[in-house]
């Protein structure tokens, strides 16, 4: 590429997950000195706070994987450090510091709800809340949430999943049933995920909601027979639970309200029945069908996916979404990475998107990877074409000095490294496979960061 010359101009990329990892890796490699800010005190985003909690040796893998590009030159850790419009650091800030290109990986932090009525009542989450809390993120992970006996969530993807795992293998629930607008061709799981709870499915459920549902999926070229044989499929490499769980599907089912007692709590969720119409493309939706009914619950967990957060100050679309610019500048393999204001009709100057920030995904770190890497391209195409010169002061240094008197303080490489061993020994000392600290305060400490005083308090 030309104009080397420029590369040292150094990039702020916001968000540690696998997106702004790799991202910073690819932009540190090419020559140019990198601020990977964090807002959590760990670096990993969905990799440490997203897999299923007990999958310990992926966790680990990555987690190492992570730190040894976190230790690479050129790439500076700033961890414990939130970006947002009103906050202590903006993106504002960070171009008036001199960073010619900041890239934006936050992933999804906002969370979706279908503004139903009753979303407020005692027993009301969203999936999001429980994984964070089973994988340890402060301060979810001291959070208490009160799971019941009858369990309802809403949705139909690996996340549904992953929380009728965590109500039936480690809380072991009565009854967990999952909600689909649409019908048993339509799900989003993979088998794979499937294996941690067929044990537990409910299959003379199953066969009578595939017979109600068939009519209307042969109505639109569904195949009832295959999508049963799918759920199904997972059969042959079942995982035990220890629990006598029953889990069901309740398919053509969308939900209208959270129902509640007196005392605000959840009794049941309120659904409306409903039927398929094929779209343009191929795609089914759910029609409502006017009739409803309750079912049963104290707990309901919404599980429809995330949404990124709108505070830190960069422009949505129609959909909620981070714009991007639909005429880009510095494509890759034809996708646009550049941050886009619609208003006033022009991109957001300096600022790129990758990960979740840039499109919604499947979850999956190496679609995570790839993005970031591409990105990260996508920046050095744009600092490139720069023809001024390089700040008289260091962008690094400036950012530094900005976040020198944070209390509590930033997290850099090298505490990260000894937070690592800390766990690792903690581990071996108890003789388990993996160990994680639950709380802010006690990564400090761990880091030596902190110190615990008489009065209770941590201290730097």
């Amino acid at each position: 590429m030309e104009n080397n010359r420029f590369y040292p101009h150094p990039v702020a990329v916001i968000g540690a997950g696998p997106a702004g990892i790799f991202a910073a890796r690819t932009l540190a490699d090419a020559g140019l000195p990198v601020a990977l800010i964090n807002r959590d005190i760990k670096p990993g985003g969905l990799a440490e706070y997203g897999i299923y909690y007990d999958k310990y040796r992926m966790k680990l893998g990555l987690r190492n994987q992570f730190q040894r590009i976190i230790e690479s030159p050129g790439i500076h850790y700033y961890g414990n450090v939130t970006v947002a419009e009103n906050g202590a650091l903006s993106l504002a800030d960070l171009k008036h510091m001199g960073f010619k290109a900041v890239m934006v990986t936050v992933g999804a932090q906002g969370t979706k709800w279908l503004g139903l009525p009753g979303e407020n009542l005692d027993g009301v989450y969203h999936a999001k809340d429980l994984v964070y809390h089973y994988n340890q993120l402060p301060p979810y992970s001291t959070q208490h949430y009160k799971i019941g006996e009858k369990v309802v969530l809403v949705g139909a993807g690996n996340v549904m999943l992953d929380i009728a795992r965590y109500c039936i293998r480690d809380l072991k629930v009565k009854q967990v049933t999952t909600v689909v607008r649409r019908g048993p061709a339509d799900v989003k799981f993979d088998k794979k995920e499937m294996q941690s709870v067929i044990k537990n499915l409910d299959q003379q459920a199953l066969d009578a909601e595939i017979s109600k549902a068939a009519p209307v999926m042969v109505s639109v070229g569904q195949d009832p027979m295959a999508a049963k044989a799918f759920i199904l499929s997972a059969v042959l490499q079942a995982e035990e639970t220890g629990a006598d769980t029953n889990f069901s599907f309740r398919f053509l089912a969308t939900p209208k309200a959270i129902v509640g007692d007196q005392k605000g709590k959840v009794t049941g969720l309120e659904i409306e029945h409903t039927t398929l119409k094929m779209r343009k493309g191929g795609r089914t939706s759910a029609v409502g069908l006017g009739t409803t009914e309750v079912i049963e619950a104290d707990t309901v967990i919404f599980c429809i996916g995330d949404q990124v957060s709108p505070g830190l100050g960069l422009p949505l679309n129609q959909w909620g979404e981070y714009a991007k610019n639909p005429d880009p500048n510095f494509p890759i393999d034809g996708t646009s990475y550049e941050a886009y204001d619609e208003q006033a009709g022009h991109p957001v100057k300096g600022v790129f998107l990758a990960g979740w920030a840039r499109e919604a995904s499947s979850g999956l770190v190496g679609t995570a990877r790839k993005d970031g890497q591409k990105g990260a391209e996508a920046i050095l195409g744009c600092l490139a074409s720069l023809k001024e010169s390089l700040p008289q002061e260091s962008p690094i240094e400036l950012l530094e000095a900005a976040l020198s008197s944070q209390t509590p303080p930033v997290v850099r490489n090298q505490d990260i490294l000894r937070l690592a061993e800390a766990e690792a020994a903690r581990a071996e000392e108890l003789g388990i496979d993996y160990f994680k600290f639950k709380t802010n305060e006690e990564m400090y400490q761990a880091m030596g960061l902190l110190v615990m005083c008489e009065e209770g308090t941590l201290q730097p």
